[in-house]
């Protein structure tokens, strides 16, 4: 039986090595465009038939792939068959973490959801027993969808993550059980817990499910009852050196009545464009009852129901909600065009709930105004992952993060 050597920053690998290699760009090919058989295997991958052979075997040896089927009706025998990833011999968790709930997802190996449970939390619940109601609530969804063990678990928050730690930030102002929760899941269900922002969650689903699969490099707008942005720059998110990249709620823009400070951003960009801020401009507008729907709760929450139900009230009044809409993509543009000075990401895209339900007419007009304001062409698109984007970010990051671990780093 042949082996293959390959080079390695100009070097020939040794057989071991090369078998390494061989395998990880194999399961890769199957997780992406599989299932496969071995002669497209071959094709896909430049090797010999008898290198194939080997890898296939050696791969349904470690149970990551089993024969799935075999290729057309009258085609019998090995070269027939057709292979595919064992999606089950894995799995992952992802969690959403809000101030007022837990959600979580469980998937496979291939990023199939087997289960998704969610869990409210009332203000005045001891920050222990809400802990201890998420643990159970994230294994509870595990044992549902079969999973023995979760190799990873993704879990968004918001607020800052220090990259030196991987922790949340203590100064966020968040309840203490979201920086509680991490260290609970890991002893509880012994499984590499990854923290990841919100936001930044929000941009990978994005990237991989939505608005910007052809882009490596944007930047994504969350325009709600806070203010943030995420960036990626050549298909990396960039997370600065304090984590605190995209929080552009602090940045100083005209139009306020003031300027920020190192503890509140009511006199930056946030004061234009947080759905409070949406709420108020609606109100000028003469959109004071669809504004108010929602409004009143006074747990600082129903501002973005309220912003939501405003926008689209002005989507479907026709000329009377074009005012609205045009004042609103002025302020957006102007933090757009303020992003885009400094890191020229080519798009940007308007996530969150205003982003939501100002969709392609709401970044129409952002786009419009921001051409005015800079000579960077960017073009502005309407996120599409709607509210379970951060949900399927943590997803995809546990995913990730078990892939590399059992296929290999590609």
């Amino acid at each position: 039986m042949t082996s293959t050597s390959v080079s390695v920053t100009g070097r020939t690998a040794s057989p071991s090595t090369a078998r390494v290699i061989n395998d990880r760009l194999a399961l890769h090919l199957l997780k992406d465009k599989g299932p496969l058989t071995a002669g497209q295997l071959k094709s896909l991958t430049g090797l010999s038939r008898p290198t194939i052979a080997d890898l296939v075997e050696r791969l349904r040896r470690t149970g990551l792939v089993a024969v799935v089927g075999e290729a057309g009706a009258e085609r019998r025998g090995p070269n027939a068959r057709v292979y595919g990833i064992v999606a089950d011999s894995a799995h992952v968790a992802g969690v959403d973490v809000r101030t007022d709930s837990v959600a979580v997802c469980v998937a496979d190996l291939l990023g199939r959801t087997l289960a998704e449970e969610s869990l409210p939390v009332a203000p005045d619940t001891d920050p222990a027993r809400t802990v201890t109601a998420a643990v159970a609530l994230v294994a509870g969804a595990a044992e549902r969808a079969g999973a023995a063990r979760l190799h990873h678990i993704g879990i968004g928050v918001p607020g800052l993550i220090d990259p030196a730690t991987g922790e949340l930030n203590a100064t966020s102002g968040l309840p203490s059980w979201h920086r509680e929760l991490a260290t609970a899941l890991h002893g509880g269900l012994a499984a590499p817990v990854l923290l990841e922002n919100e936001v930044n969650l929000a941009a990978v689903a994005e990237q991989r499910l939505g608005a910007v699969r052809d882009r490596d490099t944007f930047v994504l707008l969350w325009l709600g009852h806070g203010v943030g942005a995420a960036v990626v720059l050549d298909r990396v998110l960039r997370r600065g050196a304090s984590g605190g990249t995209g929080e552009i709620g602090f940045l100083p823009v005209p139009g306020t009545s003031g300027l920020p400070s190192a503890t509140g951003c009511d006199g930056g960009f946030h004061s234009l464009v947080s759905s409070a801020a949406v709420c108020e401009l609606a109100q000028e507008h003469g959109l004071e009852a669809a504004a108010g729907d929602q409004a009143g709760r006074g747990d600082g929450t129903e501002g973005a129901g309220a912003a939501e139900a405003a926008i689209r009230a002005a989507l479907g009044a026709g000329e009377r909600g074009e005012p609205f809409l045009d004042a609103l993509a002025a302020r957006i543009a102007v933090g757009v065009a303020a992003i885009c000075a400094v890191l020229d990401p080519g798009c940007a895209v308007l996530g969150g709930e205003v982003g939501r339900a100002g969709g392609e007419e709401l970044a129409r007009r952002v786009e419009e105004r921001v051409a005015r304001l800079s000579p960077l062409r960017t073009r502005v698109r309407a996120g599409v992952v709607g509210g379970g984007g951060v949900l399927r970010g943590a997803v995809l990051t546990a995913l990730d993060a078990t892939q590399n671990e059992l296929f290999g780093a590609p």
